[in-house]
């Protein structure tokens, strides 16, 4: 636990002054106050962390975070867990979906695997940070141990240490690959919102409405028999949810520490922000939402988190998808805060 207090400690609050001025210099530039919607804000909060007005997001990094989950037993999924290990190799040789558009967004993609039940090559160009062969199956049991929670935080953490030992890296977006991982996600939101798990759990990768009963009730006798506690975030964590999970939580926290703005992808990927934000409220600071996906407990939890995505196409993917489609309103927000000019600039009477 001594790394991860350690890199809570070192998450700032990012600038207020930087904030505020770039908020009344959205309030002068020469349009309609505020007609560029969410995109203002973005770009106040980016300037904010970065301390400058004029952000420049040069290095773009995918994170995408693989485990397979103990759950599947259950049949909370269309397709076997087998599957996660095969989109390792996809992702590797560049041919999935995350790796097509995070080329068009000028996004360089790595790929971990924290807990897929499948023993890579130690050569293959990944990171190396399976904590175990998947997760147990938590209507049973705990998912993991506490131990086996933190070190897939600690190991999150170590791979942002990892890439900046690399290259500067300006922005990070979150991902996920692992077969049943709709299942923790639910059921970590269900711990925090206290909000039925019909209200909460989604299809997935498409089961018909019998599959959907059978993961509603593992996910009952889940959290019936687990009982995590929402007051600590760990014990939500290695009760009911996935390695890749905390994977991602732990990616939230380093980048967060060295002042690295974080864009969340869907459902999976919030689901490792929540814990990291339950572990460091200042974690928040640094995360953007790219999109509402359509699995029915994501939204709740953007609210829990305050949230506002700047996408709404109906994803339910994963791999960092919606976070590599966001990138290019990031940008876009960074250029509007910066190069807009300002009434006075273009010497135009301001009548607001």
């Amino acid at each position: 636990m001594d790394l991860i207090k350690k890199v809570i400690q070192n998450i700032k609050e990012p600038d207020i002054k930087i904030y505020e001025a770039a908020k009344e210099r959205l309030r002068h530039q020469a349009r309609p106050a505020g007609s560029l919607g969410i995109l203002e804000d973005v770009g106040a909060r980016l300037a904010s962390i970065f301390k400058t007005i004029d952000v420049q997001l040069t290095n773009k990094i995918i994170v995408t975070c693989a485990g397979d989950h103990g759950i599947c037993a259950e049949g909370v999924s269309l397709f076997p867990s087998d599957v996660t290990h095969q989109m390792v190799y996809n992702f590797v040789k560049g041919g999935a979906s995350i790796n097509v558009i995070a080329r068009h967004a000028g996004a360089e993609v790595v790929v971990a695997d924290l807990g897929v039940d499948w023993d890579f090559e130690p050569d293959l160009p990944i990171f190396h940070k399976k904590v175990q062969r998947g997760t147990a199956n938590f209507t049973k049991g705990p998912a993991m141990t506490r131990a086996e929670a933190v070190k897939s935080l600690k190991n999150g953490i170590e791979i942002v240490e990892e890439l900046l030992g690399k290259k500067p890296v300006h922005i990070i977006g979150t991902g996920d690959m692992g077969i049943g991982n709709t299942t923790p996600s639910s059921a970590i939101i269900a711990v925090y919102s206290k909000l039925p798990l019909e209200q909460l759990t989604g299809k997935g990768t498409g089961i018909d409405e019998k599959g959907l009963r059978k993961k509603i009730d593992a996910l009952n006798r889940g959290l019936a028999f687990n009982v995590p506690d929402p007051n600590d975030p760990i014990d939500v964590l290695s009760k009911v949810g996935g390695f890749e999970i905390g994977g991602i939580a732990g990616v939230v926290l380093g980048a967060a520490a060295h002042g690295i703005p974080v864009v969340c992808d869907g459902f999976i990927s919030t689901a490792g922000a929540l814990i990291a934000c339950e572990l460091a409220p200042l974690a928040g600071k640094y995360l953007f939402a790219s999109h509402n996906s359509v699995e029915t407990g994501h939204r709740f939890m953007l609210d829990y988190l305050r949230l506002k995505p700047l996408l709404d196409l109906k994803l339910r993917l994963g791999e960092g998808t919606g976070a590599a489609l966001a990138m290019g309103l990031i940008d876009a927000a960074t250029r509007i805060l910066f190069e807009i000019k300002t009434f006075k600039e273009v010497a135009i009477d301001d009548a607001q």
